[in-house]
């Protein structure tokens, strides 16, 4: 009888799919996109409210890079434990809650009286939040609804934080200009509840849920939820740990995102402001860095899925280290063609490193790469906690971000280099019916 059930299940599937025009798995991968636009707003605000904010309260640049860097840090450091709540109660509960707790940290922020309430609130609520939505969300949703064009794929949902940054960063910065950062904060709110509603409806946690096998592969029945997320997480890291894999993509993923949400993200904007730079015309700067962050984060993936990984980190990061050195003699009052050249080809190369690193994972650790690219994922974001941190510490002692600038240019080398020394092992080709 079960056999038989098991048949029919089997066979349903197949016909189900031949009548949809549009394969389910695409549909979840939209709203999985738009959620990382409405999860990524807050990322906009950080470099554009240091200004605001140390203008209002007196608050040092350290004072609040070390709030910025508690979010950054909490980001990274929850997203593994998050790939293993998704697999205990699903994707949509797990988001939801994590869009809510970003609503209510942004909004929180517009009564803030004192720097522990930043931390508080853009630290410890916005940092859940934006963790439990972070690449590990993308990566759960991509393992279990693809099996072919997963490199693409990768590159698209990645490519969805920096289109919230190509929207949302010239709308907060023209409403701080205008009125203020309280409104640009509530803003950012009301972007994490909007998307809600269509996580709820449309988002599935496994394609046996609508009876459907995975993009390009074949029906499998739903596993059981995962029980003890947190020490199955911990499991993975351990045994992650004993690999040289693990540490070489750990350290240049940390240098990652030290070159760009630590440094350029969060410390831009005040940068071209102490060179004389207008605070829009500098995040209009940022917002064209997303723009191409787009085209060049899909075109990794679809390099991705036709060579090989490690190369192209290595190439990624090289050419991101030789323009960070540039940076400095680039800097001026009004925006210039060198600079317009700087921002698109760092664009181009933002997070470029996102599906070769996925992949390394994947093929490294097989059915645990989800959470073992949350661990990754989090050294990534320790990375760019220190930075943040740190350059405006820099910035306060030195009155310039020259010293930083030069030193994420050198890290980017070394991460070049490790990416090199990455062993390789072998991965499974993808169906050759649906190349």
């Amino acid at each position: 009888m079960t056999e038989t059930t098991e048949s029919a299940t089997t066979e349903r599937a197949p016909r189900r799919r031949s009548r949809l025009r549009i394969h389910r798995a695409w549909i979840v991968a939209a709203v999985t996109f738009v959620t990382i636009i409405g999860g990524a707003a807050f990322n906009s605000l950080p470099g554009l409210l240091i200004e605001p904010l140390n203008k209002d309260f007196g608050w040092t640049y350290g004072e609040i890079g070390l709030a910025v860097s508690l979010d950054m840090a909490l980001y990274g450091l929850t997203a593994p434990f998050a790939a293993a709540l998704m697999d205990r109660f699903g994707i949509r509960r797990v988001v939801v809650v994590a869009l809510g707790a970003v609503a209510a940290g942004a909004l929180a922020s517009v009564w803030m009286t004192a720097s522990w309430q930043l931390m508080l609130y853009w630290g410890l609520l916005v940092g859940l939040g934006t963790g439990s939505m972070a690449m590990a969300f993308s990566a759960t949703v991509t393992n279990r609804w693809f099996v072919a064009r997963r490199g693409l794929v990768t590159g698209i949902l990645t490519a969805a934080g920096a289109s919230g940054q190509l929207i949302f960063l010239p709308l907060c910065a023209w409403i701080i200009d205008r009125h203020g950062w309280e409104p640009a904060s509530v803003t950012v709110a009301l972007a994490a509840l909007v998307v809600v509603p269509f996580v709820w409806l449309l988002m599935r946690d496994h394609p046996a849920d609508v009876g459907l096998a995975p993009y390009g592969g074949t029906y499998v029945e739903k596993p059981a939820p995962a029980t003890g997320a947190a020490a199955r997480t911990m499991r993975v890291l351990f045994d992650a740990a004993r690999t040289g894999p693990f540490w070489l993509l750990a350290g240049s993923f940390a240098i990652c995102g030290a070159s760009t949400n630590g440094l350029i993200r969060t410390h831009f904007v005040p940068s071209a402001h102490d060179h004389g730079m207008q605070i829009t015309a500098a995040a209009s700067l940022l917002a064209v860095i997303g723009v191409f962050d787009i085209i060049g984060t899909i075109f990794s993936g679809w390099l991705t899925d036709r060579f090989e990984a490690r190369r192209l980190l290595a190439v990624y990061y090289a050419l991101r280290g030789i323009s960070l050195l540039f940076l400095p003699m680039l800097m001026a009052p009004t925006v210039h063609p060198p600079m317009v050249f700087f921002i698109v080809f760092y664009g181009l190369d933002w997070v470029a490193t996102v599906p070769p690193t996925l992949a390394l994972c994947r093929e490294q650790y097989g059915d645990d790469s989800a959470i073992v690219f949350g661990w990754v994922l989090a050294s990534h974001q320790v990375g760019a906690a220190l930075v943040a941190f740190l350059g405006g510490v820099v910035r306060d002692v030195t009155g310039s971000y020259d010293l930083v600038w030069y030193a994420a240019g050198a890290l980017c080398a070394t991460a070049a280099l490790m990416a090199l020394v990455i062993r390789r092992k072998g991965t499974a080709p993808v169906p050759a019916a649906v190349r």
